[in-house]
């Protein structure tokens, strides 16, 4: 077979306060987050949503120490992986590729051709597939590969999504049982899982199966689990105007206090490490609301960062790949329902679905230009009079 190789893929976060800005940018950047009809608005947009949010940004990492964990975790996963996969009888160089800071996807493929790597694994650490997360990283390897005669000499297979595995959903069901048993009556405690959002158009419009393994994941989960708790699955971390995935995790909290429902464990159910989501929008901001609405016992459940069950399950993915027939990237597109990956579709006269969004997508950019217009006193309106 060769030498072989895991890419681990994952989002990426700023080490240190100094990092935040350009982290944003590096996000708002990427057409998969927020879609536009027209590419050169991308990098303008995301440069003035990155300095409207680095304030608020910094003051969120600076609670939980400065920086986010995300590096140092994925680190020690790769490296327990290394370790389970040795013992299993299979030596693997692991590499780790995040998509919005370092070391980029960029940074690790280097290395990868760097090391004479034959075969390689590639491995998102988003067990259900999106658009905006595995579909995002998917596409920057494809456009990379096809740039890349070397790459092009790599023997590689995909992971697209694996939210069913067996190993997964019993490390999931451990932690959450885990939770459950430091109260007093664990089966009457409400379990609560927490996704991050998408916008709903990625659903809709642009076909992400993301909600639907979501919701299938969850159902698996709690049958691993052989509880009889009663759950809500909820959406977390939406970013602008759209609307996104529903029922959004503060209404659901509230909705949860406003039935007289005093005790909950909160499972951050598509994050395997802990990072800004968990230690700040969990543990922090949701805590304070459910405090708020009448909650009065709140726990998180912890993120699977290296545990053993799931460190196996990680293993086991990567050695049932190298077995089976490849999967490469332009394949995955096509097994996940013909997800839309950028660029959006053509606009078509008439009545129709592309023509609303196309609008949609107008109206927005006028939204924009009147809001950049607000913010710097110059433009078009202040031009001809009517904003003075």
């Amino acid at each position: 077979m060769g030498r072989v190789g895991v890419l681990l893929l994952n989002l990426g976060g700023p080490d240190t306060l100094e990092d935040v800005q350009p982290f944003l940018y590096n996000l708002f950047s990427d057409p998969e987050i927020i879609r536009l009809p027209f590419r050169w608005l991308q990098r303008p947009l995301a440069w003035l949503i990155a300095a409207r949010r680095t304030k608020r940004s910094q003051e969120n990492y600076r609670q939980i120490g400065g920086g986010s964990p995300l590096r140092q975790i994925t680190e020690a996963q790769g490296e327990a992986l290394r370790s389970q996969l040795k013992d299993l009888g299979e030596n693997a160089n692991i590499y780790i590729g995040m998509r919005y800071w370092h070391p980029f996807t960029e940074e690790a493929l280097a290395r990868i051709v760097q090391d004479g790597i034959q075969k390689l694994v590639i491995l998102p650490l988003y067990p259900q597939f999106s658009i905006s997360t595995s579909g995002s990283s998917f596409r920057l390897l494809e456009k990379i590969w096809q740039g890349n005669t070397q790459l092009q000499q790599i023997d590689y297979t995909v992971i697209p999504s694996w939210y069913k595995q067996p190993g997964y959903l019993q490390a999931m069901a451990e932690l959450i049982a885990q939770e459950l048993d430091q109260f007093p009556e664990p089966d009457r405690v409400h379990v609560f899982f927490s996704a991050h959002g998408v916008p709903k158009s990625y659903v809709e419009e642009a076909g992400d199966p993301y909600q639907q393994e979501i919701e299938e994941c969850t159902e698996l989960i709690m049958r691993t689990l052989k509880r009889p708790n009663e759950y809500t699955l909820a959406y977390q971390s939406r970013v602008g105007p759209v609307e996104w995935l529903q029922p959004y995790t503060e209404d659901a909290i509230a909705e949860l206090g406003a039935k007289n429902i005093r005790e909950i464990v909160v499972v951050p159910i598509s994050f395997v490490s802990e990072h800004i989501e968990t230690l700040q929008e969990i543990d922090i901001e949701y805590r304070e609301i459910a405090e708020e609405n009448g909650i009065e016992h709140f726990r998180r459940v912890p993120a699977l960062n290296t545990h053993p069950i799931f460190i196996r399950a990680l293993a086991d993915l990567v050695i049932d790949a190298l077995q089976a027939p490849n999967l490469d990237l332009a394949q995955v597109t096509q097994m996940k329902k013909k997800v839309k990956i950028y660029p959006p579709e053509r606009w078509e006269w008439g009545i129709t679905t592309s023509a609303e969004v196309w609008n949609g997508r107008i109206a927005m950019i006028g939204f924009i230009g009147l809001l950049v217009e607000l913010i710097t006193g110059h433009g078009l309106l202040h031009m001809i009079g009517i904003l003075q």
